[in-house]
């Protein structure tokens, strides 16, 4: 058998277990990567909500990246909640440090129940230093417009645009998730590459109230695939037909009494 890929979160511990952290770790076991880990900050979390959260040192952050990055030899980084302007500009300077081959960026702001994640004065710094390193980053509709300044797309037509303007930013590639479209009938994602030609990936919108740790599972489990396929398309594709069915057998889960997770599990335990 040959090694298993390497990927390695640097994100937020969520102790419900459904995001952060922890969902991006059981998405790489359950998707044949080895899973690897930087906290930069700490959450009061459960199925309703986020309570606090606490903010790792900067100096600790970089300490954790340039131990772990002189040492192991990482295949993919999905970089998720990052929580201020400080910490975002820690992890870039590690990144152009140490020039990781493939880096998955899901830009966090907001969470599923409303709560803020990342600082405001943050963004600037996630659009300007991050985003020019990301390989592929995955924000959601309300993301995207942050990071544009403009309001959220509501057309396909909008939502190539803005997937376009973002990658013009920098990023090599763009998959804008078009899942709080909520009209839809489809959860529908467009993916826009060096080439900017917009191709879509359509999947049936699963009606469960299970589905905290979407997004993060999504940048996860296409970090985790990347360096085991061919292309970006493939390995979106088959990502997203694994969160498709997390989100299908959530209810089988029951954790907590709120928006419970995804399950990561799906195809390895039995219901």
């Amino acid at each position: 058998m040959s090694a298993p890929p390497v990927a390695l979160t640097i994100a937020t511990s969520d102790p419900s277990g459904g995001a952060g952290i922890q969902a991006d770790l059981k998405t790489f076991s359950a998707l044949g990567a080895y899973g690897t880990a930087v906290l930069v900050a700490l959450t009061a979390q459960n199925t309703h909500g986020v309570t606090g959260i606490h903010v790792v040192p900067p100096a600790f952050i970089t300490k954790q990246l340039d131990t772990l990055l002189t040492d192991v030899t990482v295949d993919a980084v999905k970089i998720g909640m990052l929580a201020n302007a400080e910490v975002v500009r820690t992890v870039a300077a590690s990144l152009e440090r140490h020039r990781p081959p493939l880096v998955v960026l899901d830009p966090v702001m907001v969470a599923a129940s409303g709560d803020q994640l990342l600082e405001p004065d943050a963004v600037c710094d996630l659009r300007d230093r991050l985003l020019p390193l990301a390989d592929l980053v995955t924000p959601n509709l309300p993301e995207a417009a942050t990071l544009l300044g403009q309001q959220p797309a509501v057309t396909p037509e909008d939502a190539e645009r803005q997937a376009g303007e973002l990658r013009r930013l920098g990023a090599r590639g763009v998959l804008l998730k078009g899942g709080h479209r909520t009209a839809s009938a489809e959860s529908a994602d467009v993916y826009v590459g060096s080439d900017d030609q917009a191709q879509w990936f359509r999947a049936p919108r699963i009606a469960t109230t299970h589905s905290h740790g979407t997004g993060c599972t999504l940048s996860s489990a296409i970090a985790a695939l990347r360096p085991q396929r061919p292309d970006w398309l493939s390995a979106i594709d088959d990502a997203k037909a694994y969160v498709t069915q997390a989100l299908a057998t959530a209810d089988e889960l029951a954790v907590g009494s709120g928006h419970g997770p995804v399950h990561h599990f799906h195809a390895w335990w039995d219901a």
